[in-house]
């Protein structure tokens, strides 16, 4: 993998302070400021779980129009980091005294949750979300197109709109639907046509006001297609088609609505990267392992999705001390044989060498086990 210049500087830099994450801000600002652009009129909201870092979401703030967050932690974080952004509250599991947080929009799981909203007494304006039996084969996550414990099927979003209408405190807004991870563009709009078509029939129905119902000119109903645009970890190059995109979902959109995304990897996995620095190489039954420091403790997302992390070597160690020209496996300082970060990558790596491991950006610190064997946390650094 290539590792820009002022990533390699740092890194060399910070050799004798490894294992530590640095986010290249300038880099994520620009490719916001692209998918931006791409969007054209569909609103952003980034889903914060990606990655929360304070730094990272200031630099998408003035690219986002709202933030997507599944906990009340979320809430309370976003808000001490950005006081008047606009936030969507989301997730299968939400407690009575989350529910009874004011957010920009509440999506509402399950009827059984509506009903403990309603009772709450507090005024919320909802989206309901749909778990439509659509295919989504090719995608690296199903979230939805079946059996699985998130959203609602039609049945369930009917029931919703029936007890809506017997009060007035929790407002229908639209509907919402996250549906699998890991699609490109095309794949995404297939899905989004599904989505599209069962709002519109629900619409024609008069389940779901209009913008006259409300007596307002702008779009009323809501469609939040969620995110899950593909990253490639195998090729870092290949990046989501947002132009097709966005193209597509302009061409989809009819008057009267207004479409929301809320892509989160997609955005941020580009610009972080994981420092460490090789340990030991050694061979065993003749296969070679390089150890660093750190470990799937600090960076989970390739034992967690069973992929090889992108990687680039700095030849910063003792020569003839390692392997040259041979597949090797990196794996980390953990004591279990699930602590690897890559498996058979051919490369030349010898011990003191710094390891760079690229696509760190998203579901990466915040999803590992930290205190697993108590080993130091890594330092944090931010290119400027």
């Amino acid at each position: 993998m290539n590792i820009p210049d002022r990533v390699r500087e740092r890194a060399e830099r910070l050799a004798d302070a490894l294992p530590a994450y640095v986010y290249d801000l300038p880099a994520l600002d620009r490719h916001a400021a692209a998918v931006r652009a791409a969007l054209r009129d569909v609103e952003l909201y980034y889903a914060v779980k990606a990655n929360p870092d304070p730094a990272l979401l200031r630099t998408l703030a003035p690219y986002a129009d709202g933030f997507e967050v599944s906990s009340g932690g979320e809430v309370a974080h976003v808000r001490s980091v950005l006081p008047r952004a606009r936030l969507a509250f989301g997730g299968p599991g939400k407690t009575d005294a989350e529910l009874a947080l004011d957010v920009h929009r509440l999506h509402v799981e399950s009827p059984g949750e509506l009903r403990r909203l309603i009772e709450t007494g507090a005024p919320a304006d909802a989206l309901l979300r749909v778990n439509l039996a659509v295919p989504v084969q090719g995608a690296a996550l199903a979230m939805g197109g079946g059996a699985t414990p998130f959203g609602m099927d039609p049945g369930g979003v009917r029931e919703c709109l029936s007890l809506l209408r017997r009060q007035n405190r929790v407002r229908p807004r639209g509907l919402h639907a996250h549906l699998a991870s890991g699609l490109r563009a095309p794949d995404l709009l297939d899905l989004a046509k599904a989505v599209l078509g069962f709002a519109r029939d629900l619409s024609g129905e008069g389940h779901i006001p209009t913008s006259r119902d409300l007596g307002q000119d702008a779009p009323a109903v809501e469609v939040n297609l969620g995110g899950g645009m593909a990253v490639s970890y195998h090729d870092p190059s290949e990046l989501f088609d947002w132009e097709t995109y966005g193209r597509g979902l302009a061409e989809l959109r009819e008057p009267g609505e207004l479409l929301r995304v809320e892509p989160g990897r997609a955005l941020t996995a580009y610009c972080g990267w994981y420092l460490t620095r090789v340990i030991d190489v050694k061979r065993v039954h003749g296969e070679v392992f390089a150890v660093v420091t750190g470990g799937t403790h600090h960076l989970r997302t390739p034992a967690a999705k069973g992929h090889d992390q992108p990687l680039a070597v700095l030849p910063t160690g003792r020569p003839g001390t390692g392997a040259t020209a041979e597949p090797v496996t990196v794996v980390g300082q953990l004591c279990t044989p699930k602590d690897v970060f890559a498996r058979q990558i051919p490369m030349t790596v010898n011990v003191g060498d710094i390891v760079a491991f690229g696509l760190a950006g998203a579901y990466a610190w915040t999803i590992s086990h930290h205190d697993f064997l108590m080993h130091p946390k890594p330092g944090f650094h931010y290119l400027t």
